[in-house]
């Protein structure tokens, strides 16, 4: 006889979690379903070198604290005593001469910056700052925690207002264009150009460059978390328990289970059954959800081919993460002592030229002849993940997945990892004081096999669960029958981050996924409609 519940949500990421601890706090029997032997997906903190060196070993940045409703719901900081760091700087580029381009919380320290290489840009950068962050407060903030709408609806309601225009207008130009037409000393469109081609988007693609305000306005917006990313994760996951849920670990999904068109329950390999009373909840990437669990024989021909035709990302994360016994000290900081003090660093470019020649080298499947990346030192901003007077150190840099020419398997290799390691740590050392032999205590490394051999979700590695291509964002995202979190199958909701608005730890795809299980349910709701979300409604936004 199978187990009954209420809902079965596959996936016990963030936003897996984020399901479950909603339904489970409005009186629903829930059972979480996770491959791994740990919940929290890409939320992992890990002692991977030394002990006590706690390295965050996939996400790290929190970019919208201020943004998502999950945060207050559940009471993080209160109840759970989940806190994060906000630093004073928020990214550096430190530049070959000694110099250093810092980005603040602050606009005008920031301004003062960027004055010291160009008075125009610093300007620009004011009007741009002040520009983005009411598109992010009114209309791009709020637009993560609706659904989607589809295209002409979301046009017409851009172009009632002013601020809709101008950020349409900019969705139509490249990340290059917007960059290059806005800023003209080169160091400056370098950070700029960076800050939005790092998590994913094409320099040279338009209709998806609405991310472009995104990303430039949540440079400056990124919180660290104390104790490590996974406390984020464990809150959830105390939520879920608390409150009735189970979480079943270390389990492998056979099927979703169909009877007549209607998704009933889940069968695992091991040959245990779970039936769903109400709905199961996947939060896999299309391929898992409908290919290998559904079936192609309970769907569609036409769906299939969208399925097939999912767009994965074109790029991966190499990350590099170091225990030292030293706190990093850059030569900048002798310019400007707070460049030591910075979350985040950009490396090894300098011009628009650098950037885009490194990203053709990685669309083209090679490494790039010039090592570019970026790195951070968690331990200098929360104390706990490191021995004191000692640090750890993040070094992340942008690659191809399947190398060309020997293809993926190559990320296997020793030496070439060991190669790699040694040409990420050499960068960090040109820009530093004290990084070499001596300070570097251990090493350790993930490659994009790495990445989706751990989190099978992140087919080659990308940790999106999909492409930001214009075919599929937004309400195409993954399809335009699945964007509303309900799909062809009766009673089977998609929840993970191949659904809109996307990954990157931004609660999104859980928060509406849980909104439409709700509404279509009639469970009663705990949790209210957020301020930034009812205003932007208001205003014909949303």
């Amino acid at each position: 006889m199978s187990e009954k519940f209420d809902f079965i949500v596959i996936g016990a990421g963030p936003n897996g979690l984020a399901i479950a601890a909603y339904l489970t706090r409005a009186g629903q029997k829930v059972l979480l379903l996770e491959k791994r032997i740990e919940e929290g997906g890409g939320l992992m903190t890990e002692q991977v070198t030394l002990p006590e060196y706690y390295h965050n070993t996939h996400a790290l940045y929190m970019m919208m604290v201020d943004q998502a409703p999950i945060y207050s719901d559940f009471e993080f900081e209160s109840r759970w005593n989940v806190r994060h760091v906000f630093p004073d700087l928020q990214v550096t580029l430190p530049t070959r001469d000694g110099r250093a381009l810092c980005f603040y919380r602050d606009v005008e320290k920031t301004c003062k910056s960027i004055a010291e290489f160009s008075s125009r840009d610093a300007e620009a950068y004011r009007k741009m700052h002040h520009l983005y962050a009411q598109m992010m407060d009114q209309i791009l903030g709020p637009q993560t925690y609706v659904p989607m709408d589809p295209a002409p609806l979301m046009a017409a309601k851009a172009y009632a207002s002013e601020l809709g225009r101008e950020l349409a207008e900019l969705t139509e130009k490249t990340p290059l264009e917007i960059v290059t037409e806005m800023y003209e000393h080169e160091v400056v469109r370098a950070a700029m150009l960076y800050m939005c081609t790092h998590w994913g988007l094409d320099y040279s693609q338009s209709g998806v460059s609405y991310m472009v305000p995104i990303y430039l306005n949540r440079m400056v917006n990124y919180r660290l978390t104390c104790g490590g990313s996974h406390r984020v994760s464990n809150a959830l996951y105390k939520s879920v328990f608390a409150n009735g849920g189970e979480i079943r670990q270390s389990v492998r999904v056979k099927r979703i289970q169909i009877e007549n068109g209607v998704a009933s329950g889940v069968l695992l390999e091991d040959g245990r059954e779970f039936h769903a009373e109400k709905a199961v909840v996947s939060t896999l990437n299309p391929h898992q959800t409908f290919l290998d669990y559904v079936g192609t024989e309970n769907l569609d021909a036409d769906f299939v081919a969208m399925i097939k035709g999912y767009m994965w990302e074109k790029s991966s994360m190499n990350n590099v993460h170091l225990a030292l016994d030293d706190l990093p000290n850059f030569k900048a900081a002798s310019v400007n002592p707070d460049v030591n003090q910075s979350l985040t660093y950009i490396l090894g470019v300098e011009s628009v030229k650098e950037v885009t020649d490194y990203y053709d080298a990685i669309l083209d499947n090679r490494m790039p002849e010039r090592s570019v990346m970026t790195c951070s030192f968690p331990s200098v901003h929360d104390s706990y993940q490191a021995p004191r007077g000692k640090s750890t150190a993040y070094l992340s840099q942008v690659v191809p997945y399947d190398l060309q020419p020997e293809g993926k398997e190559h990320w296997y290799d020793r030496d070439f990892k060991k190669t790699r390691t040694a040409e990420m740590i050499d960068l960090l050392a040109q820009y530093t004081t004290n990084i070499n032999d001596r300070t570097i205590l251990k090493s350790y490394m993930t490659t994009p096999v790495d990445i989706e051999n751990k989190f099978a979700t992140m087919a080659k590695g990308g940790f999106k669960h999909g492409a930001y291509h214009p075919l599929q964002m937004g309400y195409l995202r993954p399809n335009q029958d699945c964007s509303q979190y309900r799909t062809p199958i009766k009673n089977l909701y998609v929840g993970g981050a191949s659904v809109a608005p996307g990954g990157m730890i931004i609660w999104g795809p859980g928060y509406n996924c849980a909104n439409a299980l709700a509404d279509d349910y009639g469970i009663e709701k705990w949790w209210s409609q957020p301020e930034n979300v009812r205003k932007a409604i208001e205003r014909g936004y949303v």
